[in-house]
């Protein structure tokens, strides 16, 4: 037996229907309410007798893609109780309306949800193709602050994201068990979250990076909590590490490939850096820096004057110049560079002809055209082409194949790391080193960290023995990572998701909205 209309549109609610009209615009529904009298909001006297009724107008969701209006007769009742200062009250249809909204409960969850996944102008946008009146400032009105929790989670996760990056900061709070945002901060200093933390006791557990603030919260307002440093951080420094190892020796590595090692390293080399905007201000950013650092300003001091993050002002006192100078160029080769050596041994061999030529190294993924080549050819016929630079891998390649697993990589590339780390005593050495620590963190072996920084420390590699240093400032932290299975990850997720967040709306909003959304949104 079929549904009523009634029963389609109005399942469970107390209400009675009373008439229909179509017209080219909308659907008029008229209907009453027929429930139980209600009591009174005040004093919560049950009505007894009524005062009137009255005609309500309720945008309710579309039906059919028409618009639909309820028409909605409600009943106010007389409150009899004499010490409530309440007259008169209005019913409300439960599941249907509430006071002073002009739309049914059911919309309003539609806008709001409409509110949490896009915002303002998107929203209204999406609202007008369904057929929704709804403009941006309402629904942005429904998105409400949601209330804090009164206690922190056992296992907290605590990260910073950018507001405004380089300049303004704020504090995302997770909670790593459930994988759910717990609250947002407006800052990221330590004595917001210190605040946070005494206002919201019970954290067992608190997952960081490596930034001293939060450590420094921790240690105020909850001591008794343990800290887990982050093992994706901690890859990352020594990574850093490594490559910045990688280019203190990258003369070894040409004179190993200039000596003609066991097997050619056929890599591409980066050309001279062209005089782009990036290598300009690399460079007038490292002399103010130097300057200021020899001047003996500290860091604070010279990141305000320059309008640069502390991090980068540490980077340019600590980084030679040429390993900025390489990160800051096109790491990619010219179109033809990565092929002339292989044009001068084909040139040798007895290739002439032009058009083989271009053929052949199209074979092998040249993406330029002839005229590219012409120039270049006609080099080789004069006999005035220079020599094909020595080549070797990257400092940012050979990381990569440090730190990923050896059985991970081709044969090509573990022949490749060989010859680097054969071109090198030190690489070879922070290779080991690198290897060692990987293995400690995917194995969870916090147990022999004590052993492994003491030979980082031994080295003569400087950059894997200052990251050494730096883990023994932060032991405990460190040796709970890589013993325990919580981390950041889950955290660094919801970071992720802020971004997005803020990248569509916060512009145009605050604070206020923006922690709103992303706690909704959870």
């Amino acid at each position: 037996m079929g549904a009523s209309i009634e029963e389609v549109l109005f399942p469970g609610i107390d209400v009675r229907m009373e008439g229909v009209s179509v017209t080219a615009a909308m659907l008029v529904v008229d209907v009453a309410a027929c429930g139980r009298p209600p009591s009174c909001p005040n004093c919560r006297w049950r009505g007894r007798r009524m005062y009137s009724a009255y005609r309500r107008n309720l945008s309710e969701r579309p039906l059919g893609g028409q618009k639909l209006v309820v028409r909605l007769r409600v009943r106010r009742f007389f409150c009899d109780r004499k010490s409530c200062a309440r007259r008169t009250f209005v019913e409300q249809v439960d599941r249907l309306t509430e006071r002073y909204r002009r739309s049914s409960l059911g919309l309003k969850e539609w806008l709001t949800t409409v509110a949490v996944e896009l915002g303002g102008r998107p929203g209204e946008r999406l609202c007008r193709k369904l057929n929704l009146s709804a403009c941006r400032t309402r629904l942005l009105g429904l998105l409400e602050e949601p209330p804090g929790p009164e206690r922190a989670p056992r296992v907290l996760g605590v990260d910073e994201f950018a507001f405004r990056r380089g300049r303004r900061y704020g504090t995302i709070l997770v909670d790593v068990e459930a994988g759910q945002v717990v609250d947002v901060l407006p800052g990221r200093t330590s004595e917001t979250f210190a605040t946070w933390l005494a206002a919201h006791p019970g954290a067992e557990i608190i997952c960081r990076d490596r930034a001293s603030s939060y450590t420094k919260a921790i240690r105020a307002a909850a001591p008794g909590a343990l800290e887990v440093a982050d093992r994706w951080h901690l890859l990352q420094n020594l990574s850093d590490a490594i490559e910045k190892t990688c280019h203190q020796h990258r003369p070894c590595l040409k004179k190993h490939t200039e000596r003609g090692g066991d097997r050619p390293i056929e890599m591409p080399l980066v050309g001279v850096l062209p005089p782009t905007r990036i290598v300009q201000r690399v460079l007038q950013h490292h002399a103010e820096v130097t300057r200021m650092v020899t001047a003996g300003h500290p860091l604070s001091d010279i990141a305000r004057r320059l309008g640069l993050d502390c991090k980068t002002v540490r980077r340019y006192r600590d980084t030679s110049l040429d390993h900025l100078l390489d990160s800051a160029g096109d790491r990619r080769p010219e179109k033809l560079d990565a092929f002339k050596p292989f044009l001068q041994q084909q040139y040798a061999a007895g290739v002439t002809n032009g058009r083989t030529l271009f053929q052949q190294i199209r074979e092998r993924g040249f993406r330029g055209g002839y005229s590219t080549l012409t120039p270049y050819h006609r080099t080789l016929k004069a006999g005035t082409a220079p020599a094909a630079p020595a080549e070797f891998p990257s400092p940012r390649r050979i990381t990569a194949w440090t730190m990923r697993p050896r059985e991970c990589l081709s044969t090509q590339e573990v022949e490749h790391l060989d010859q680097a780390r054969l071109a090198c005593p030190d690489i070879a050495r922070a290779c080991d080193l690198a290897r060692v620590f990987t293995d400690l963190v995917r194995n969870r072996r916090g147990q022999l960290l004590p052993a492994w920084i003491r030979q980082a420390e031994q080295s003569d590699v400087l950059p894997v023995a200052k990251f050494a240093t730096f883990l023994r400032q932060d032991f405990d932290a460190v040796t709970a990572g890589l013993t325990y299975e919580w981390s950041s990850g889950k955290v660094e997720g919801h970071v992720n998701r802020v971004k997005t967040i803020k990248r569509a709306m916060y512009g145009r909003a605050g604070f206020r909205l923006l922690r709103s959304r992303i706690l909704a949104h959870t």
